[in-house]
């Protein structure tokens, strides 16, 4: 069919032929017998020239003494034209000399076949663009999600150091002298702290720091100073900062470290890292071998010069609470060591069963939906948020490494694990 021409439809026939012919002599006979039929306008010839007809394709089989086949005529008239020339067709009862016989099959419409292809194209379209739309947006929703957790501790090393997991691919390393000033920095959102974790710097951190600006975070006393000289002495320091004096690095709040650790940043004209929003919580306690190097380093010092005015002794650890039930102080030893240094929180029931085990960061969240919950034992900060939540929920007994100044309802209990004798 000429290119102008827009096919609508396909008019199919079958035939049979008592007598052996070919496919031109199909042809000629529709041609032939329905010339003139309909008037001069319907002539399949004229039809053609105006691009209302296209090619007709003609299928021929012979079996012994008889031919059977298939026509199909694409036409762009309207349907009733197509339906005439149908029926003229019909009407054709010789091939040559020999008798025949033809059979409309059906007239389609191709549009509506077209109409289907491309709505199921369109589909397809459809749902591809949203597969793709759903997985970028729970691919940002991912980004989100991971940007607000707290980052994890590992080991670097032979020595196994512990570590943040952003000091392997992070442009700043943070040295902290242990364990619990890298936890504490993970706390607050800062995972590219490792700690040295001894007076003799160990190897791989002199090889972790190589290439990269490294900030030395230390403790504000005597023996941060002695650590510091240490340091100085193989690792090259970009900036040297220190926790408030008297005071630790795994004592500092998330807020005074995030203050402290911007002005490293900022001074060396590098952007301010966003930390993770972790959720602020007690320190562990401090570690054994962190405190025999200190004490080395302060015996050790006490030759070079005079000895230091002595502070007032530390007030006694607290006793247990008396009006706690030993039901209750057991339950809560029984939980401590589950979430202590994870970042969890544990919900009971009346009978000190446990409800649930989530992050401190979803407790508030997950309150309402632990039916019958009485208890709630927490690896952080008892807030006035998390009260006002709990006496909410009908929770009778809160424990925690520590308290803010909470106004506490009189049917709500507010402990801390010194307070019961877990921890001094």
């Amino acid at each position: 069919m000429p290119s102008t021409g827009i096919v609508k439809y396909h008019v199919k026939l079958k035939f049979e032929v008592d007598g052996l012919v070919e496919k031109a002599d199909i042809i000629g006979a529709i041609f032939g017998q329905t010339e003139g039929l309909l008037g001069p306008e319907m002539n399949l010839n004229e039809l053609q020239k105006v691009s209302k007809v296209g090619r007709i394709e003609v299928n021929v089989e012979t079996r012994g003494s008889m031919a059977r086949g298939d026509a199909l005529i694409p036409m762009s008239t309207d349907i009733s034209t197509a339906a005439l020339i149908a029926a003229a067709i019909e009407s054709i009862d010789k091939v040559g000399p020999f008798q025949a016989k033809f059979q409309l099959v059906g007239i389609d419409d191709i549009r509506a076949i077209k109409k289907k292809v491309i709505v199921d194209r369109a589909k397809k379209i459809v749902q591809e663009w949203a597969t793709k739309t759903i997985s970028e947006g729970e691919e940002m929703l991912k980004d989100v999600y991971d940007a607000s957790k707290p980052g994890k501790l590992t080991a670097y090393g032979k020595a196994q150091l512990a570590c943040g997991t952003g000091v392997f691919d992070s442009e700043w390393i943070i040295l902290v002298e242990g364990r619990a000033d890298v936890i504490n920095l993970l706390r607050a959102g800062y995972d590219n702290a490792i700690a040295i974790e001894g007076a003799k710097i160990d190897e791989t951190v002199v090889k972790l720091t190589e290439g990269k600006k490294v900030v030395a975070f230390l403790d504000g006393d005597r023996a941060g100073d002695l650590i510091l000289k240490e340091l100085q002495g193989v690792v090259k320091i970009d900036k040297v900062l220190r926790a408030p004096t008297g005071r630790e690095v795994e004592e500092c709040t998330p807020l005074e470290i995030s203050e402290i650790l911007k002005d490293a940043y900022v001074t060396e004209g590098a952007p301010a890292p966003v930390p993770h929003q972790a959720p602020p919580v007690q320190m562990e306690r401090r570690h054994p071998r962190r405190e025999r190097e200190r004490e080395r380093y302060r015996e050790r010092e006490e030759y070079r010069q005079p000895p230091p005015e002595q502070p007032a002794a530390p007030p006694a650890p607290p006793a247990p609470t008396t009006s706690d039930s030993p039901e209750i102080v057991s339950a809560i030893k029984d939980v401590f060591p589950q979430i202590n240094e994870t970042l969890e929180a544990v919900i009971l029931d009346g009978s000190m069963k446990q409800l649930l085990k989530v992050p401190v960061s979803e407790v508030i969240k997950r309150l309402d939906s632990a039916e019958g919950a009485k208890m709630l034992v927490i690896d952080g900060i008892v807030t006035q948020r998390l009260v006002d939540a709990a006496d909410k929920a009908g929770i009778e007994y809160i424990v925690g490494h520590r308290t803010a100044e909470v106004r506490k309802p009189t049917n709500l209990m507010v402990r801390t694990f010194g307070d019961v004798g877990i921890v001094s």
